[in-house]
């Protein structure tokens, strides 16, 4: 591992001085480290056996958010791939810092404003990750199309694949999909979202601003990104509040909010297994019975 850091900075940085090696948790998909230099720390991420190009929708992310200057992001000082032994090497900017008064503010103002950033359609320029799992992301103009089709429906047949969607949960997914619009507006704004945005995909930076990290962006209902950041917590109720200075949620929200969590707890359900059928039969019965 330490010879690939090496071989990481010397083509990324120009770095020839051995590195200080730092292990750090950072979820269950990739090896994570932070990496001190004599001119700087890092934050690096290290997969394989993958393909070349596998860091590359990340970055892709990050920069979306970076243009959009509503909310900060971590540095991308590059990608590196060892060909050998198909490891590819993420070199990011470690952030590190501690909540001020003004931290969760910011954070929902500022997420309020990404989400005003506007598309022409539903979906992104290329496909990318929802944890593990491949996000389909064709464009669309209708936002109730797009959520069924490349949302809920990808994950079903993935269920039918992973034998964790049969049964009366089959037969309920099924019904659910086919009255959509019985709960989704017909018009619809493509927002700028995150895409997995739960508690610990941000961090607080050194002056006690918020940082997004690990996106799987793409144009969206926006209530989308609330109702998944309701979902497992992490966020304080004033988040939501400074959220609403900015951008204010329908009245009817409430009534959408399980229909746009049940697809983080459909991937949830695909990746991790059967903890999380009982939640998904919950939604499914509070909509269709």
């Amino acid at each position: 591992m330490k010879t690939i850091l090496q071989k990481a900075l010397r083509q990324l940085l120009d770095e020839k001085d051995p590195p200080v090696i730092h292990p750090v948790s950072g979820g269950s998909i990739n090896q994570t480290f932070r990496i001190d230099t004599a001119k700087r720390s890092y934050f690096v991420k290290i997969n394989r056996p993958v393909p070349e190009t596998f860091f590359q929708k990340e970055i892709n992310g990050l920069n979306a958010i970076k243009e959009t200057n509503t909310l900060s992001v971590p540095d991308v000082y590059g990608a590196f791939h060892e060909k050998e032994t198909q490891t590819a090497l993420l070199l990011l900017e470690w952030i590190e810092g501690t909540e001020t008064p003004e931290t969760i503010p910011q954070l929902g103002r500022g997420l309020a404003r990404l989400h005003q950033v506007r598309g022409q359609a539903f979906g992104f320029h290329e496909d990318n990750l929802i944890g593990t799992l491949p996000q389909q992301n064709a464009w669309m103009t209708d936002w109730l199309s797009f959520y069924r089709d490349q949302r809920l429906k990808v994950q079903y047949e993935l269920g039918i694949k992973r034998h964790t969607i049969t049964g009366t949960r089959r037969k309920k997914l099924e019904a659910l999909m086919n009255q959509l619009e019985r709960w989704i507006p017909g018009q619809v704004q493509p927002s700028l979202i995150h895409g997995d945005l739960w508690g610990g995909n941000w961090i607080t930076g050194p002056d006690g601003s918020p940082f997004l990290i690990d996106p799987a962006v793409f144009f969206a209902h926006h209530e989308l990104e609330i109702a998944f950041t309701e979902l497992f917590g992490g966020f304080p109720a004033s988040f939501y509040d400074y959220y609403q200075e900015v951008y204010p949620l329908s009245p009817s929200y409430p009534e959408r909010k399980p229909l746009y969590q049940l697809y983080y707890l459909l991937v949830h359900l695909n990746v991790f297994g059967e903890s999380y059928g009982r939640s998904v039969d919950r939604i499914l019965n509070r909509y269709v019975g």
